[in-house]
């Protein structure tokens, strides 16, 4: 059993801004309730997972610099759609983001929640594409069972190296240095049960408030994405973006 690595691959400040101006090019491409509502494509996906009050949302906004691209519910839960955003030049994208509906909300109906773990699930087991997993956990409070009942749908596709994963421990800023110590720790003995010779496994602190791991976390998911040396497309901050629909 191995220890997952933490997250950070210092790549330098350049790195770092190359990786957050690919990122920044994030735009809204479609919305869908089911997974045959998907466009077909051959471009990889990474899927962002979490309870409906990790701060997914918050979390992609973030990574994007933009405002609102992924739409966040007034009530939690309440989004019940998988939205598709395409990352790289217009021209020719790289990669597609899945934002996938919060899960966990005490509030949302249980068929709902049924219907939208099937749907869920068979997204995690079964879509091609699906290249890299990102999940959100709250650093408060570590791996909930939902968490972990979420792991279990990937879980074979990380085994053989297929699906990778990245943990993002997010409100890190809520945490003193000896409680983030401990919520990494915690988790990475979750992850450790989960690590194999082909796994790629990954997890960091995350605080979109102050920005914590949000270079870092980029430089990854560029890398995982984007062969290298490939151009990244200028970008204008100061552009109002496309962005998510309220589903």
């Amino acid at each position: 059993m191995m220890t997952p690595p933490l997250a950070p691959l210092v790549g330098g400040a350049d790195a770092t801004r190359t990786a957050l101006a690919w990122t920044h090019t994030a735009r809204f491409l479609t919305t869908a309730s089911r997974l045959d509502q998907l466009p077909a494509h051959e471009l990889p996906e990474i899927a962002f997972v979490g309870r409906s009050n990790a701060g997914k949302s918050t979390a992609i906004n973030t990574l994007a610099q933009q405002r609102q691209l992924a739409y966040a519910s007034k009530t939690p839960g309440r989004t019940q759609h998988i939205n598709l955003f395409e990352v790289g030049p217009k021209e020719a994208p790289q990669a597609y983001w899945a934002d996938l509906p919060g899960y966990g909300y005490a509030a949302v109906a249980k068929a709902a929640k049924a219907r939208w773990q099937e749907v869920m699930a068979d997204y995690l087991r079964v879509r091609r594409n699906l290249s890299c997993v990102v999940q959100m956990v709250d650093s408060r409070h570590g791996f909930t069972e939902l968490d972990r009942q979420l792991l279990e749908f990937v879980a074979p596709r990380l085994a053989n190296g297929e699906v990778r994963l990245l943990v993002l421990l997010t409100k890190a800023d809520k945490l003193n240095r000896k409680e983030g110590a401990d919520s990494l720790r915690k988790a990475r003995a979750v992850l450790a049960a989960l690590s194999t010779d082909q796994s790629d496994l990954r997890i960091t602190l995350f605080s979109s408030l102050k920005r914590q791991g949000v270079g870092e976390v980029a430089e990854i998911l560029q890398g995982w994405m984007v062969p290298p040396d490939t151009p990244v497309p200028d970008t204008d901050p100061t552009t109002t973006p496309d962005h998510a629909p309220a589903a």
